[in-house]
């Protein structure tokens, strides 16, 4: 093994090398909102063989990483642009796309396929959600977060916030995370995966390969923060008091 073990949090392993999240992706094991398990949780959890899952993270890692970014390196104003730059940018990119072509086969396939109601509606929620949270992270969370770092490099004391301490919008940006997590699996359940049925049509299987990219994308987005971002702010703000 390469210094993972069983007691190893599912978070840690991924934010020392990203490669690694493709294999939780591959047994369904959450490695964004649920990244504070330890991997036997995890894999317990998931029904799946823990050896297997620790063989297949040491294959991954025991390949050379040029070119694959080392996040947990980033200093945090420079992870925050790359969130907004890539993960935010995306969200608003994709969800005007994939909210009216889950209404349109829900209309359409609904009578057929009535679950793609439940879908159409789960989109919506997502979208209003995550607009919101999105905002809250770029106008408060992220600009606080960008302060502590400051004061940190310059060795001053961390500046007052606002909101008492940075956990508790963090906490609050968690749930939120939670809740958007929760919404996608219960669409990949309703849809079996995103697999289309064999009566789908080219919108129905277009928006249901719009979902997938999104939860992909999610999981990628909610790891950066969760297990990255909001841990080493905690830190620095309770170093710097």
């Amino acid at each position: 093994m390469t210094g993972t073990n069983t007691f190893t949090t599912i978070g840690e392993i991924v934010a020392a090398d990203f490669r690694t999240a493709a294999v939780f992706q591959r047994h369904q094991i959450d490695f964004c909102c649920q990244g504070a398990r330890t991997i036997e949780r995890g894999c317990r959890d998931a029904g799946v063989d823990t050896t297997e899952v620790l063989r297949e993270i040491d294959e991954v890692t025991s390949q050379g990483s040029n070119g694959v970014p080392r996040f947990n390196a980033w200093g945090l104003p420079t992870l925050i642009d790359y969130i907004v730059a890539n993960h935010h940018e995306y969200v608003r990119q994709q969800l005007p796309l994939i909210v009216p072509h889950s209404r349109r086969i829900a209309d359409a396939h609904g009578n057929r396929h009535p679950e793609l109601r439940r879908v159409a509606e789960l989109v919506v929620e997502i979208a209003d959600e995550m607009t919101a949270h999105m905002v809250k992270e770029e106008h408060v969370l992220f600009p606080y977060i960008a302060q502590l770092a400051e004061a940190a490099a310059a060795r001053r004391p961390a500046p007052r916030a606002p909101f008492g301490s940075v956990d508790s919008p963090i906490r609050v940006m968690e749930a939120e995370h939670e809740s958007a997590g929760r919404a996608m699996l219960e669409i990949r359940e309703l849809t079996d995966g995103f697999v289309p049925p064999p009566d789908a049509c080219t919108t129905y299987r277009v928006c249901l390969q719009e979902l997938d990219a999104f939860e992909q994308d999610l999981h990628a987005h909610v790891h950066l923060e969760n297990n990255i971002l909001f841990p080493k702010a905690s830190a620095l703000e309770a170093a710097g008091r």
